[in-house]
């Protein structure tokens, strides 16, 4: 599996800044964090045999770095349970994806294991121009976009600076356990703050990144989504 450099070099050599969701988790892999598991099958044959290997549930998205914004494009199909719903949904996936946009250069799909549900989360990471790069850490999923309850954290973290991060929301009380749930892993959580942390300081070619979301466990959290930005 290619490292961290390597993948951001061929983006570059590519002229491309955004790179694809599986370079983006090859890419957080090589860092140590935890991600589904995927392959790219570029034909319905492909999809269909790739499926079988990762197993049932599996998750089907469009792979393109043209399109950010999978779900709208109709370029998302989850929860499929056997060989003739991947064949389907990698057609539909393609027809749809075609249409809404036809400009964009289309490598396949992506297959992928189904993540057992957790609490949703969001790392991000910007560049702003007075600071640098800053983390941002918040409930994921389309709650940062409704609830906007996330904290941020000026790069590089300390150990500290992460349990803050983390502690900082106003739902952090949703982390601990609520009306039954169980407490979620914050130290599994804080890991990926810092890992991203260190990871941009030392890469400042990455202008942004968004793990979105990332599923958290009782023991551990996995990367469901994630983009990464290149800048100049």
């Amino acid at each position: 599996m290619a490292n961290a450099g390597e993948i951001i070099e061929n983006a570059i050599r590519d002229r491309r800044s955004v790179l694809t969701e599986m370079e983006s988790k090859q890419l957080l892999s090589s860092l140590g964090i935890k991600t589904t598991v995927m392959k790219l099958a570029t034909s319905e044959q492909e999809a269909v045999a790739q499926a079988a290997e990762i197993g049932y549930p599996c998750v089907l998205k469009v792979s393109s770095p043209d399109i950010t914004h999978k779900s709208d494009a109709g370029g998302v199909k989850v929860g499929l349970a056997n060989a003739q719903q991947v064949a389907a949904a990698y057609q539909a996936i393609m027809s749809s994806c075609r249409e809404k946009c036809p400009e964009a250069d289309i490598e396949g799909v992506t297959v992928q294991n189904m993540a057992a549900p957790g609490l949703e989360v969001i790392i991000g990471m910007a560049t702003d121009p007075q600071f640098g790069p800053v983390l941002m850490f918040g409930l994921g999923g389309v709650w940062v976009e409704v609830l906007k309850d996330v904290s941020f954290k000026i790069v590089p973290l300390t150990r500290a600076d992460a349990a803050n991060a983390v502690r900082e929301i106003r739902a952090a009380r949703l982390l601990d356990g609520f009306r039954g749930s169980q407490p979620v892993d914050t130290g599994a959580l804080e890991d990926i703050l810092l890992r991203v942390s260190e990871f941009v300081v030392k890469t400042p070619q990455v202008k942004e990144m968004d793990l979105n979301p990332i599923f958290a466990y009782p023991e551990g959290a996995v990367a469901v989504d994630a983009r990464v930005i290149l800048g100049e």
